[in-house]
């Protein structure tokens, strides 16, 4: 037995545990909270090491900032679990249910899902997010973090762990893979007798790798090329806001914006106060041809931009004819994720709206609200970008299967 069947076979008898766990969950959840706070020092000196190879591999600024952690970030992880503890628990509800004419009486009984793998990249905050919500709805999780954070993920499981041991639930509840090799991640695609799920969380490669090669279902997560489109109906300063929080609040993540299109009407006017608020943090506009006419200092744009993730202080701009023409382009373009009208016009917003193919739509707001926590989920897992069994930002409601539980007194077929 190889050392993550192992870790499975540990996680699945965690699992059988937790199924059952009820408020002791809640209360595990609470010492993982109050644990990472007592232990944010021993966090941030692992973070630190993480950093310094991060700084000496040439990563990039906005990789870093995914990768850092500080006091306030230490905190909101403890808020979000103590968020995720807050929730109802989702297991053993009774999501529909009746009398048969034969008076059986059946009901669809939420479960957990059992065991949840996760592979993801730098952000170090995952291996709390993603832990605290499997455990609330009664999975244990084995998490596979990246290299970058390799110190930062182990020092934030063992507290988890220790964390969940004081509340008398297994530590196994929680695991994570030591090895960060390619090969591990390889292995927990093919880790079919003890995951139930897997979900990737982190760059498009990441993500097109273990949809395409896994033999344990998958819930595709992340990738977020976001558009927001400035209508001919726009209020020009609300839309020169929005772009801006969406591009540079955070570039790093998912839901922030990589393509602006904005109507011709407006182009004129909107393009050089767009791009005059987006030089305070020096974003480089890669733009088509009519953008570099109003816009000469922007770089030409070609095909590959306008579906690149860049996750960084880069924006593609396009000047369209309509709401149609953007409506195509996203539609081409878009990963699925994030999308946003700004408009004073409610026809051009309700068309967007009910056109728009996305897990979530935005009319006149940042497509940065995106998030679990934003959305009163507490944490998230991910944001789901696939149709089937969840979309949108996983909860712990997203976490959940279902079974049929059928009561009789005798009744034969």
């Amino acid at each position: 037995m190889t050392q993550l069947q192992e870790m499975g076979a540990k996680a699945k008898e965690a699992a059988r545990l937790l199924a059952v766990a009820g408020k002791q969950k809640d209360e595990a959840l609470e010492a993982i909270a109050k644990a990472l706070e007592e232990n944010a020092e021993t966090l941030l000196a692992a973070n630190r090491q993480d950093l310094q190879a991060a700084e000496e591999s040439g990563m990039s600024r906005s990789l870093m900032d995914r990768l850092a952690l500080n006091e306030k970030r230490i905190q909101g992880m403890a808020d979000g679990v103590r968020q995720v503890a807050a929730q109802p628990d989702p297991i053993g509800q009774v999501l529909e249910g009746g009398v048969r004419p034969n008076g059986l009486r059946i009901e669809k009984v939420a479960v957990p899902l059992g065991v949840i793998g996760i592979i993801y990249e730098a952000r170090p905050n995952v291996t709390a997010d993603a832990a605290a919500l499997c455990l609330k709805a009664g999975n244990a999780v084995i998490l596979r973090g990246g290299k970058e954070a390799f110190r930062s993920n182990q020092a934030i499981a063992e507290v988890m762990r220790g964390a969940v041991e004081a509340a008398g639930l297994p530590k196994d509840s929680i695991q994570l893979v030591q090895d960060t090799s390619r090969a591990s991640s390889v292995e927990m695609m093919g880790l079919t007798g003890y995951l139930d799920v897997l979900i990737p969380r982190g760059g498009a490669g990441l993500i097109r790798a273990v949809v395409e090669n896994s033999h344990v279902p998958v819930i595709e997560t992340g990738v977020g090329n976001c558009h927001v489109y400035v209508d001919d109906a726009a209020d020009l300063h609300m839309a020169e806001e929005i772009i801006f929080n969406a591009k540079t609040s955070r570039p790093s993540v998912c839901n922030a914006i990589e393509t602006v299109l904005v109507h011709r009407a407006v182009a004129e006017q909107a393009l050089p106060r767009i791009k005059a608020k987006l030089d305070e943090k020096q974003v480089e506009i890669r733009g088509c041809e009519e953008t570099c006419r109003i816009l000469p200092s922007c770089v030409p744009a070609c095909e590959e931009d306008w579906a690149t993730e860049y996750l960084d202080y880069i924006l593609a701009v396009k000047v369209v004819d309509s709401l149609d023409d953007a409506m195509a382009h996203i539609a081409r373009y878009s990963s699925g994720h994030s999308e946003c009208i700004v408009t004073e016009n409610y026809h051009h917003a309700e068309r967007f709206l009910s056109e728009v193919d996305a897990a979530a739509v935005y009319v006149n707001a940042s497509t940065r609200f995106t998030d679990g926590g934003e959305f009163g989920l507490g944490a998230e897992i991910g944001i789901s970008t696939q149709k089937l069994h969840a979309r949108g930002p996983m909860g712990i409601r997203q976490l959940t299967s279902q079974k049929f539980v059928i009561r009789g007194n005798g009744q034969i077929r």
